[in-house]
């Protein structure tokens, strides 16, 4: 039957982090109760959902238990939920939702950006325009050039196509090999990358954070690399050695990377990659385009109407739902498409 009383909602926000833009919205659905990290255990009792605004905490994990009873479904705002899944959560009856879809496109428009910036020599020229001078150079053409994307959910779907709009060949790294994909054609296998990574121009990072991807870029494929490759990481930084990442951009074993996010974040100033001529940073921000907040907060409204009208199992009613074991919307259960790794 659907949701007969009117639910309780936490809003697990941060200090300085603006509310969602709809609250009043929400309000008039459910009893919400806002709250932070250090207020979490008093906003948890009772409540039937948890919504994770600040989608890189850490709080359920370290309030599971007594507080945590009456809790059906969670949703975070982030694609990535590598942040939030734990075993106990993983084993029991709540669903978990995300915000697959809202980062697609942005991120697919900064990767292609971080391309053309490298092959256009864009930062090279804001370097010699802050000292004046004028550095005549030949620059090389993006289109026919070849991409290996690395994770074929919505993302690396919407990088592909992107991509290919501008004539680069694509190539698709998922966890299965298929020869006839409808945005990559070719996908070959991540857990042969260092056999693959070889034969392209640039190397793209999109795959969600799972046990299994887990530094999946490590020494071995990073020296397999072209030594021209130009490595973009919008992922997750824990998907790369970066140590290693560091290594081969200072020894030339690789090109140039374009870096939006890292193990530890904020990227502490005493990294080398900060120095480094051949990186571009930027601070984890390739899907915060201008209304991303407002996006996050009207998809969870939607959601949330889904979820009072439920009359059959959550996970069926609600969109984006999250396969717990493996840490990413699979297959169906995508709001719009596949989202496999």
């Amino acid at each position: 039957m659907p949701t007969q009383r009117r639910p309780t909602i936490a809003i697990l926000g941060a200090d300085g982090v603006p509310d969602p833009p709809n609250l009043d919205q929400i309000a008039d659905l459910a009893t919400i109760r806002p709250c932070t990290a250090d207020t979490l255990p008093s906003a948890l009792p009772g409540a039937d959902v948890l919504l994770v605004w600040d989608f890189f905490s850490r709080a359920l994990k370290d309030n599971w238990g007594p507080a945590t009873a009456d809790l059906r479904w969670v949703h975070v705002c982030a694609a990535g939920v590598d942040s939030l899944l734990f075993d106990d959560l993983r084993a029991s009856d709540i669903v978990v939702t995300n915000a697959a879809g809202v980062f697609d496109r942005p991120i697919a428009e900064f990767v292609l950006a971080s391309i053309l910036a490298r092959d256009k020599q864009l930062h090279i020229s804001k370097r010699f325009q802050q000292q004046r001078a004028w550095e005549h150079r030949e620059t090389a053409r993006t289109e026919g050039s070849s991409a290996l994307v690395i994770g074929t959910g919505g993302i690396g779907r919407a990088t592909a196509r992107l991509l290919k709009a501008v004539g680069i060949r694509v190539t698709g790294a998922g966890r299965t090999a298929r020869s006839d994909d409808p945005d990559f054609g070719t996908v070959v296998p991540t857990d042969d990358l260092v056999e693959h990574v070889g034969g392209f121009d640039t190397v793209v990072a999109i795959a969600p954070l799972t046990a299994q991807t887990e530094r999946m870029i490590d020494a071995t494929v990073l020296s397999a690399m072209r030594s021209d490759a130009h490595f973009v990481n919008v992922g997750r930084g824990q998907l790369v050695d970066e140590p290693a990442l560091i290594d081969a951009l200072s020894s030339g074993d690789i090109g140039a990377a374009s870096l939006d996010v890292f193990t530890d974040e904020p990227l502490d100033p005493s990294s080398p990659l900060w120095a480094m001529e051949n990186v571009a940073i930027s601070p984890h921000m390739s899907g915060d385009v201008v209304g991303w907040r407002d996006v996050l907060a009207e998809q969870f409204l939607t959601n949330l109407r889904r979820y009072l009208d439920a009359s059959v199992p959550l996970a069926t009613v609600l969109g984006n739902v999250v396969d717990k074991d493996r840490g990413y919307v699979a297959g169906a259960t995508r709001a719009g498409g596949d989202s496999r790794l």
